[in-house]
């Protein structure tokens, strides 16, 4: 397969999510300044949830930029990694219109966790394609930060602070 599908599909998706993120956020019925107040922490939640998405896609994008052909396991890794980050939209919902309680906060740390999972997967996908000698091995190299990222996510999101939530 070519990887300008695989990518024009990621776009697409990836598109969709952040339309939904943003449509979660209602418009006051207020016209007034104050009114804006009730919506602050979904919007804060929103674009919490807006830069993390954009990270996995600016990345992705890096990604795929050292592929050079896509294997059926690179789809089904990548359709994986689509899938979890799907998930943002409610967490990030739920989270905004709850003030960051502690259990949809809890939950959206969960939603922040999963990606970074299945991105280490289609790591993993893709350098068992291309071999240990390809582009994205080399890229990768001993990328300490990347593989202790998931575990300390993990760790910070279940104290329930959506600014510790937040894993890059």
């Amino acid at each position: 397969m070519e990887k300008e599908r695989l990518l024009a599909f990621t776009d697409g998706v990836i598109a969709v999510i952040i339309t939904i993120m943003v449509l979660e956020m209602k418009v006051p019925q207020d016209a007034s300044l104050g009114a804006l107040a009730s919506v602050i922490p979904v919007f804060l939640s929103y674009v919490l949830s807006f830069v993390y998405v954009a990270i996995y896609w600016n990345n992705h994008h890096h990604f795929f930029h050292l592929v050079r052909r896509v294997s059926g396991g690179m789809l089904w890794a990548n359709i994986n990694l689509l899938f979890w980050v799907s998930l943002v939209p409610f967490a990030t919902g739920w989270m905004g219109q709850n003030h960051f309680a502690a259990i949809p906060t809890a939950l959206y740390g969960a939603a922040l966790l999963m990606p970074a999972l299945a991105w280490h997967v289609l790591q993993r996908a893709i350098i068992r394609t291309q071999g240990s000698e390809g582009a994205l091995a080399q890229a990768i190299g001993r990328d300490v930060k990347g593989k202790v990222s998931p575990a300390s996510c993990s760790h910070l999101s279940m104290r329930g602070s959506p600014a510790r939530s937040t894993c890059w």
